[in-house]
C-alpha cells in the first residue's frame, strides 16, 4: 500500500523514476536499511541522497517542494525534437546502420550509404513510445522516417524520388 501511494504521488507529479523490489533480493533490503538508517520502505533516492519514506514525500508533496527536488520525466514532444535534432541527418528505422530489421529500411540504408552524407540512426523497434509518438508528430504513419535538419524529408518512397531526381545530395546537405 505505501510504495503504491508512493509510485502514485510521483507519477502524479511527471517524477522521472525506477524502482527496485525489495523483495527480490533479501540482502539489499536489509543492508539499505543499515546504509540508509531508514528502517522502512519505501525509501526515496534523488541523485544517489536518501530523501525519506511515504510521509516526508508526501510532506514535501503539500509543501509544493517535491517538484523542485525530483527530476521531471522529458515530456515526450521534447524528447522527440531532442532525437529528430541529435545530429544533422536522422533515420528513424528498423534496426540500426549495422543491421536493418526490414525490407524498407535496409533499401534506405544502402541508399543513404552510396550518398558518402553522415548520418545517425535510431531504432524505433527499441522505444514503442517513440515509435508510436513520432508517428503523430511528424503526420507520417509508416518507417523508415528521415530528417534533415530537424525537418521531415520523409519515408523510403520520397528518398528514392530524391535520388532519381538527383535531388537527394542537395537535400542530405541542406542546401534545399
Amino acid at each position: 500500500g505505501f510504495s503504491k501511494q508512493m509510485v502514485e504521488i510521483l507519477t502524479k507529479h511527471g517524477v522521472a523514476f525506477s524502482s527496485f523490489d525489495i523483495f527480490s533480493d533479501e540482502e539489499v533490503r536489509q543492508g539499505l536499511k543499515t546504509f540508509s538508517n531508514w528502517p522502512t520502505y519505501p525509501q526515496l533516492y534523488v541523485a544517489g541522497e536518501l530523501i525519506g519514506g511515504l510521509d516526508i514525500v508526501k510532506e514535501l508533496e503539500a509543501s509544493g517542494e517535491l517538484g523542485t527536488i525530483c527530476p521531471k520525466a522529458q515530456k515526450l514532444e521534447d524528447r522527440l525534437k531532442s532525437l529528430i535534432n541529435k545530429a544533422p541527418v536522422m533515420l528513424f528505422m528498423k534496426g540500426n546502420k549495422q543491421m536493418a530489421k526490414c525490407g524498407f529500411s535496409k533499401q534506405i540504408l544502402e541508399i543513404m550509404n552510396n550518398t558518402g552524407v553522415d548520418y545517425e540512426t535510431f531504432d524505433i523497434l527499441e522505444d514503442e513510445e517513440v515509435r508510436q509518438g513520432l508517428k503523430s508528430f511528424s503526420n507520417w504513419p509508416t518507417y523508415p522516417q528521415l530528417y534533415v535538419k530537424g525537418e521531415l524529408v520523409g519515408g523510403l518512397d520520397i528518398v528514392k524520388e530524391l535520388k532519381e531526381s538527383g535531388e537527394l545530395l542537395p537535400v542530405l546537405k541542406g542546401e534545399n
